[in-house]
């Protein structure tokens, strides 16, 4: 879809295409568009072909680039899909700038673009192109900052209750936190390698109010790497130590079974043997005797068993103080997952 923007007063407002004051700068605003949208886009303002391919890819890295005309700029945004598989991830958003006339192209919706267009950003000079791109950048690392607190309580949320029980839901959940991590930093990244270019470069003139403008959310970026570079190294760790402990309770377990193993091989040996046209013993006694014996034996191998598993005299007491102490964790766990997860909600909401 293709939204032509004015500003009037210092706010956007929606002009239809045969309406446009030609005196004014235009913003037009192509969000989710479809080929035909780009294909109208590519001959009406003389765009290259391979840069609306490029804007399109969802693998693009931010860069700046001169074309014939004009001057192109690809940003990586983050985004929020609550029905995708990783949640949070991130796409391109082409920036070009012909004459008095800035387009945005991307192929799928945006919160950045959304905030623009609802005039959530104040001192926006649409007649400062330069400034306008600086803005998406500082806008788009806000955002980052803000999906990296909603990740790291949906992180701490879903330890708490992997804590309680280990589920392979639980654990999908943390490995698409942990790709969308991944996502964000090499985003914020690459859009730091644009802020510095954009410094350096003559394809883009910066007055000193937006040299300093570009330091700040230079600034910002550098604290949104560092966000996501600390929550993906715990994330990483804590991965590493539920795997450690799933490990362990499988060998408790394969230990556990083994004993039982050992311990019903002896009966097992005696009936195969004697089950070959052997004569049985105690087969000469009168009445249920040779049952009654065969039934203690088998009441000895279970009493057997369970000392084998339970030989620790100290084992019982400590699996009751366990359970005690467990008891108290999952109440704490519990009203600490409740309160992550409406923080979470009203950061949704908002």
């Amino acid at each position: 879809m293709i939204t032509y923007w004015q500003q009037h007063k210092g706010l956007f407002t929606k002009t239809k295409k045969d309406e446009i004051d030609e005196t004014k700068p235009l913003w037009i605003d192509a969000r989710s568009v479809t080929r035909d949208e780009c294909n109208d886009l590519q001959s009406e303002y003389e765009i290259e072909q391979d840069h609306i391919l490029d804007i399109l890819d969802p693998d693009e890295l931010s860069r700046l680039e001169d074309g014939e005309g004009y001057i192109l700029t690809i940003v990586r945004v983050p985004v929020y899909e609550p029905n995708a598989e990783t949640q949070y991830s991130t796409v391109p958003i082409g920036i070009i700038i012909k004459g008095q006339v800035i387009i945005t192209i991307c192929w799928t919706d945006s919160e950045v673009l959304k905030d623009f267009g609802s005039n959530r950003i104040r001192n926006i000079r649409l007649s400062d192109f330069p400034s306008f791109i600086v803005q998406i950048l500082n806008r788009a690392n806000l955002n980052f900052l803000r999906y990296l607190k909603e990740i790291n309580r949906r992180s701490t949320s879903i330890q708490n209750e992997m804590k309680m029980e280990i589920e392979n839901q639980e654990i999908m959940q943390l490995l698409g936190l942990e790709k969308s991590l991944v996502y964000f930093t090499t985003s914020l990244k690459s859009n730091a390698l644009l802020l510095e270019k954009m410094r350096t470069t003559r394809l883009i003139k910066f007055d000193e109010e937006d040299i300093d403008f570009v330091e700040g959310v230079k600034i910002d970026n550098r604290q949104a790497i560092e966000m996501a570079d600390t929550y993906s190294n715990i994330l990483f760790g804590v991965m590493d130590a539920f795997s450690s402990v799933t490990s362990n309770n499988l060998n408790i377990v394969m230990k556990k079974l083994a004993i039982i193993n050992l311990v019903m091989m002896a009966p097992t040996f005696i009936t195969s043997f004697f089950g070959m046209n052997y004569r049985l013993p105690f087969e000469h006694l009168p009445g249920y005797i040779p049952v009654i014996i065969a039934t203690l034996l088998c009441i000895l191998s279970v009493f057997l068993s369970y000392w084998m598993l339970n030989w620790d005299k100290y084992s019982k007491a400590n699996h009751k103080h366990s359970r005690k102490m467990t008891y108290k964790q999952k109440k704490n766990l519990r009203k600490e997952t409740r309160k992550l997860k409406r923080q979470e909600a009203k950061l949704k909401n908002k």
